[in-house]
């Protein structure tokens, strides 16, 4: 599973939809066309690309912290807190972190559940420091004993920093890794992918961009994510893996505005199951359920 923060499927526009105003060949080259809100489905076949809501019933625009609580565990967060909140998590879901995560099921029925990311060794300064204000994915693997990678697993191809090509680590951080190449990444996660049940990895600059936090940088971001999900889906065995892409809310897709949107989010699926939960598959909160339905 590769979760995208903040994508989700918008208006045909040239102007401020930039999977139009840039093109995208992850889209164009799999599917045949960009996803709008007037072609919410695409299929080839073997790959499903289709829409979520992510409103779920709750007035305001869907956040983060309510909105992946809901992807992973499979309950409606924004219900049960009462608002969409995020980009934390919300505490009273906190406890349904812990126990319903995907991560924690595989972990306790297989054990063989995986965290691809890898974090710098500023967050463990900050975690060791006693602060906890975590994002949904590491404070439910802190919680739950998944143990979360660290510089060293990215030297040795056993983990992805959270930009993909490890040149924002030493730019920013110090670091003297090997820069590589989106596609490179895509492969380092598909062949991490062949060793578990079930393994995710994170991309969250999608929202960065999105909110034009890195407006500087968009372009270079934006093709680079690009290369990574072109790789991923066309380079994924079918036959031995499921792959499951999704997002738990708009923005990437309408620049017109900095904040979220409430646009479907985009999932795509393809290998075993894939259709199934391409036609199961409505909102957020189903998508757990479809991948123990279907990919076991």
């Amino acid at each position: 599973m590769v979760f995208l923060d903040g994508v989700g499927i918008g208006k045909k526009d040239y102007q401020f939809n930039p999977f139009f105003k840039y093109g995208f060949k992850a889209f164009e080259k799999i599917f045949g066309s960009i996803p709008s809100l007037d072609s919410q489905r695409l299929t080839n076949g073997t790959h499903f690309l289709f829409p979520t809501d992510a409103t779920l019933g709750v007035e305001g625009l869907p956040q983060s912290g309510t909105g992946q609580a809901s992807l992973f565990c499979g309950f409606n967060a924004p219900k049960f807190v009462g608002k969409h909140y995020g980009p934390f998590p919300y505490t009273t879901t906190i406890p349904i972190l812990q126990k319903d995560n995907i991560l924690v099921y595989f972990k306790d029925k297989y054990r063989s559940s995986y965290f691809a990311n890898a974090y710098p060794k500023v967050f463990f300064d900050y975690v060791n420091s006693g602060r906890s204000r975590l994002s949904v994915t590491t404070l439910t693997c802190s919680l739950s004993g998944i143990r979360l990678n660290s510089v060293t697993d990215v030297r040795v191809g056993r983990a992805l920093t959270a930009e993909l090509t490890n040149e924002r680590w030493n730019q920013r951080l110090g670091y003297k890794l090997k820069v590589i190449k989106p596609k490179t990444a895509a492969r380092r996660l598909l062949r991490i992918a062949e060793k578990y049940k079930f393994t995710l990895y994170e991309y969250y600059l999608s929202d960065h961009i999105g909110h034009l936090r890195l407006a500087n940088e968009f372009e270079k971001i934006f093709s680079e994510l690009n290369e990574f999900l072109f790789t991923l889906l066309n380079e994924v065995d079918s036959k031995k893996m499921t792959l499951i892409i999704c997002s738990d809310h708009g923005n990437l897709e309408n620049l017109s505005v900095k904040t979220h949107t409430l646009n479907p989010a985009l999932t795509i699926t393809t290998g075993r199951g894939a259709k199934e939960i391409a036609e199961c598959v409505t909102d957020i909160t189903q998508v757990k359920e479809a991948v123990l339905n279907y990919c076991i």
